[in-house]
């Protein structure tokens, strides 16, 4: 519920983006959202459906108008969001990811409570792994590079030539 989500946002936005002033610390926010914020309602709410990501997604275009620089960073929230649904696997919950159009409440456990705790077990290695290979990949060993990413979020130019 940690580690898969981070996972899979760190692995899909950097095999598509590539881009070094993109706000990994944001994308892991966005992807660790949906279950933050819908555990404390029970179950898979809104922020596991594709109105949740779009919402979010139209409020920081809405809100950051004139400022660049903070839309370029907040903008990796809701895609770490889209992110935490692929992870989820949520097209296949039609109720919940196209929730409101189907007219049903939203109940259900979280997509990560669900699968049992074997799933979930392989899971979160899974996105360790990912997340151990950024780690080593993106050489935030290096103290001088964690800094900048830890104030920034940016990585070092040199991993994207």
């Amino acid at each position: 519920m940690i580690f898969w989500p981070a996972g899979v946002a760190l692995g899909l936005v950097w095999l598509v983006f590539r881009d070094p002033a993109f706000d990994y610390r944001m994308l892991v926010v966005g992807a660790l959202l949906p279950d933050l914020v819908d555990a404390r309602f029970g179950g898979a709410r809104v922020g596991h459906t594709l109105v949740g990501a779009v919402i979010v997604l139209t409020a920081v275009m809405v809100a950051t108008r004139g400022h660049r620089h903070v839309r370029r960073s907040l903008l990796a929230v809701p895609i770490g969001m889209f992110a935490h649904l692929v992870a989820d696997g949520m097209w296949a919950r039609t109720e919940t990811f196209w929730w409101p159009f189907f007219g049903r409440p939203l109940t259900g456990r979280l997509p990560a409570l669900d699968h049992g705790p074997a799933v979930l077990v392989i899971e979160e290695l899974l996105g360790a792994l990912v997340v151990a290979w950024c780690w080593h990949r993106f050489r935030l060993s290096d103290a001088a590079v964690r800094r900048k990413f830890l104030r920034t979020g940016h990585l070092p130019r040199d991993l994207f030539d």
